[in-house]
């Protein structure tokens, strides 16, 4: 494959319009604000896909949109889990001590 060039056919302009409704529908302004969330290289972020790429990209936002518990986009969701379960492995103590030296103010749980 030559520089510069798609890894296959590209995707036709009905798939482009589903993505990006897709995309919107997931909570973001358009491909390149998705880029970070949703994996995108530059060239997807520039709204250029093949059409497997789009089918794929399609598939699994369409089956995250069809999740009846999923109140977050699919992007946000996957952002929430992987930061709640890294602040949930630190000690109370040392997440306070992180907020002090960042000048937080920090307010201690009453004790019953």
């Amino acid at each position: 494959m030559a520089f510069g060039q798609q890894p296959g056919p590209p995707a036709s302009s009905r798939q482009l319009q589903d993505l990006l409704a897709l995309i919107q529908a997931a909570g973001h302004r358009d491909f390149k604000d998705a880029r970070g969330p949703m994996g995108f290289n530059q060239r997807q972020a520039g709204g250029r896909f093949t059409r497997d790429e789009a089918d794929e990209l399609i598939r699994r936002l369409q089956e995250a949109e069809a999740l009846p518990d999923t109140a977050l986009p699919p992007a946000q969701q996957w952002q929430q889990s992987a930061q709640g379960q890294l602040l949930r492995r630190i000690e109370t103590e040392q997440l306070a001590a992180e907020l002090r030296r960042r000048e937080w103010i920090v307010i201690e749980p009453l004790r019953s």
